[in-house]
């Protein structure tokens, strides 16, 4: 089994690593396009042209799938890559979790990039899928960015700001941009009230990673033997994962995958 995933950067870690656990024996390709990032500041159009880039040096590798780890190129490209690799090559989205979130019946709030955040797509999906939960969308400035470049620093900063933001009586939490869910648990730290019941994070990794599964007619196998490969290409050209992927748990546990070769 091969399965890609792409994205500008290291936030496609929380579904490759959710990839990893389920199925220790998938050979992975991750397509990052360092020359290209960030994707957010880009118009959806040259959004789009990168990102069909970056999809294609991982379709060269003969994937059974590929996972766009990027709720922003998944909101503005998907359909351009669905047109282009499909039905040869099924590719999965990354959506916001809100409907499981709005399930809880508590406030949510959503944490996502400026961009994301009061957009139409989110505002739909807001309609679509909330079921009547108060719901407040939380922009994040610079979280994203923050996380890419491990820098503690700014991590701590930019969560501080959007917990601010953060009703205190929310229950949930959508983290709404891949990247978040590398620090999830340093938001849950800056958001939980101590007299408050344990705050509910709802990523998007594990639903992807099950998802893909499901559209190549595999199952989860967690304990098959710990062999498959790990594909690196960054900008199309074949590399390393960066070094700041290493600061998160999902990235260490990618080192015992062995690089393909």
């Amino acid at each position: 089994m091969k399965i890609a995933l792409m994205d500008s950067g290291i936030g496609l870690l929380a579904a490759t690593a959710a990839v990893r656990r389920l199925r220790p024996d998938a050979d992975l390709i991750l397509s990052l396009d360092p020359d290209g990032m960030p994707w957010g500041p880009r118009t959806p159009e040259d959004l789009t042209r990168r990102a069909l880039a970056v999809a294609e040096a991982a379709a060269a590798h003969r994937p059974d799938a590929l996972i766009v780890g990027c709720n922003t190129a998944t909101v503005h490209a998907l359909p351009a890559l669905r047109a282009r690799l499909e039905p040869g090559v099924p590719v999965i989205g990354t959506v916001p979790a809100i409907k499981p979130a709005a399930a809880g019946g508590g406030p949510v709030a959503i944490w996502a990039t400026p961009a994301t955040t009061g957009s139409t797509y989110q505002r739909r999906l807001i309609e679509d899928f909330a079921d009547g939960a108060t719901v407040t969308e939380v922009p994040c400035p610079g979280l994203a960015d923050a996380v890419e470049h491990a820098d503690e620093t700014a991590i701590t900063e930019t969560v501080a700001a959007a917990a601010a933001l953060t009703p205190g009586d929310v229950t949930t939490i959508v983290l709404g941009c891949t990247h978040y869910e590398l620090v999830a648990e340093r938001i849950r730290a800056a958001v939980q009230r101590p007299d408050a019941p344990r705050l509910v994070l709802h990523g998007s990794a594990g639903a992807v990673a099950a998802q893909t599964l499901r559209r190549i007619g595999a199952r989860p196998e967690p304990g098959a033997p710990a062999e498959g490969t790990l594909t690196v290409l960054l900008s199309g050209r074949e590399g390393t994962l960066p070094p700041p992927a290493l600061a998160y748990d999902e990235g260490r546990l990618l080192r015992a995958v062995t690089p393909a070769g």
